[in-house]
């Protein structure tokens, strides 16, 4: 994640003192301003922020396109950073505020207040034929299921299921783009990279 210079750094930290007789400035507003106003320039390529939610923290990140990520804590956060600066750009900030709208809407969805994302999205880290079957499994509806199979077909490709449980496997924006609505032709739950709990919650809340 980018940090600032070391002078810069000491200024934010003097700023923060300010005079002995000064109230002290919130430092993790400051940065959170600085981060705005990179943003607002066009000089940051990636915003991260962590939220919780009822399974589990997750690390939200989004480009000016839109959002990009949502990674579950069992995830190497190092990796997943590494990963957006790799292939997205190194200017990596953290700002709940650059985040607040996904945050806003997630908590929504997880207070059963909300049944669909109205979000931009970003499906750049996905292959050509994955953001097909991410298009494909952003039509399916709020509280159904499909199973991998029908995805493939919806998807285009019906002899490629194997693919398309790779697909979902590697859904950069779990949640928000529901893989957790895919099941196995038996109605098993299939595998789920934020673990097979969180896909029975996600369920259960859709259910409920």
């Amino acid at each position: 994640m980018t940090t600032p210079p070391r002078a810069e750094a000491d200024l934010l930290t003097a700023l923060a003192a300010g005079p002995p007789d000064a109230p002290a400035v919130d430092l993790t507003a400051l940065a959170d301003a600085v981060a705005v106003r990179a943003w607002q320039q066009g000089q940051v390529d990636v915003a991260v922020a962590g939220v919780g939610s009822p399974i589990g923290p997750l690390l939200l990140a989004a480009t000016p396109a839109g959002l990009v990520r949502v990674a579950f804590a069992q995830e190497d956060t190092d990796a997943v950073l590494a990963e957006l600066s790799a292939r997205i750009g190194p200017r990596v900030v953290e700002s709940g505020t650059l985040l607040d709208e996904p945050a806003r809407q997630l908590a929504e969805y997880f207070d059963r207040r909300r049944r669909d994302f109205d979000l931009a999205l970003d499906l750049r880290l996905a292959t050509r034929f994955r953001a097909g079957v991410l298009t494909a499994l952003r039509r399916v509806g709020y509280g159904t299921t499909t199973s991998y199979a029908a995805l493939a077909a919806a998807a285009g490709r019906p002899a490629a299921v194997r693919a398309v449980g790779s697909a979902c496997a590697t859904n950069p924006l779990p949640v928000v783009v529901p893989c957790h609505r895919v099941l196995r032709s038996d109605g098993g739950l299939g595998g789920y990279a934020g673990g097979l709990a969180a896909k029975r919650l996600l369920l259960a809340t859709e259910a409920a």
